[in-house]
């Protein structure tokens, strides 16, 4: 069963935390992840975009000059791609982008994407995490102290001091969970912080996945169920 230190708000250990197997302990699955994060990106595409072929555009409905004569090249229409104003070769046209993933697909992104946070030494786990004022170089202090550059903060409950104080911390995501699979930064080299919010750290924490899906629940396509 993997473990991790709990660490107070100045950075000192205050003993150490079990981790459930199930969801901190799974073999990284590199291809579930990749399909899961092309599947994410994908579907943040409004796919929007739209131009005019041209047989679209208005215009162009007689022949320039005439074909033989003039010295110049040929030409049919003004609104032949090669033309200012012309149409557009293989206009892109709107379209949906999304890309279905299984719900089992996505509990094995998830928890391959936790235990490499585990792995990696980028799962940080506070006792506590209260701010007396919502100040960000309050919260600024915290980071560093348990020395997280960048990070997800992960609350049990909302807290508007530490939400306040991280509307300008940029390196910060103050959301109760976005992304953990991918948090838009790139899923390697971000801590995510969790608070603990119990006196006994030394605790197994078998739901600890709990505190991921509070909140608002900004989980995208992803929820309880899908650990």
């Amino acid at each position: 069963m993997p473990k991790t230190t709990v660490y107070d708000m100045t950075g000192k250990s205050v003993g150490e935390m079990e981790l459930s197997d199930e969801i901190f302990g799974q073999e990284v699955n590199a291809n579930v992840l990749h399909e899961v994060v092309r599947a994410y990106l994908a579907n943040q595409r409004q796919g929007t975009q739209s131009a005019l072929t041209r047989a679209e555009v208005s215009g162009g409905g007689i022949k320039p000059w005439r074909q033989k004569g003039t010295g110049r090249a040929r030409q049919g229409s003004t609104r032949s791609p090669q033309w200012r104003h012309g149409g557009v070769v293989f206009a892109p046209k709107p379209r949906d982008y999304t890309i279905r993933v299984n719900r089992k697909v996505k509990r094995v992104a998830m928890k391959s994407a936790l235990s490499g946070k585990v792995q990696d030494s980028e799962l940080i786990v506070l006792k506590d995490l209260d701010l007396k004022e919502a100040k960000t170089k309050e919260m600024v202090k915290v980071l560093d102290a348990v020395k997280a550059e960048k990070a997800l903060i992960v609350l049990p409950e909302s807290n508007e001091n530490v939400e306040r104080a991280n509307k300008r911390a940029t390196e910060t995501d103050k959301s109760a969970y976005k992304e953990v699979v991918y948090d838009g930064k790139g899923p390697h080299g971000t801590a995510f912080v969790v608070e603990t919010a119990t006196d006994n750290p030394t605790r197994t924490v078998a739901n600890i996945r709990a505190a991921f899906v509070r909140g608002k629940g900004e989980l995208g396509t992803m929820g309880m169920n899908d650990f």
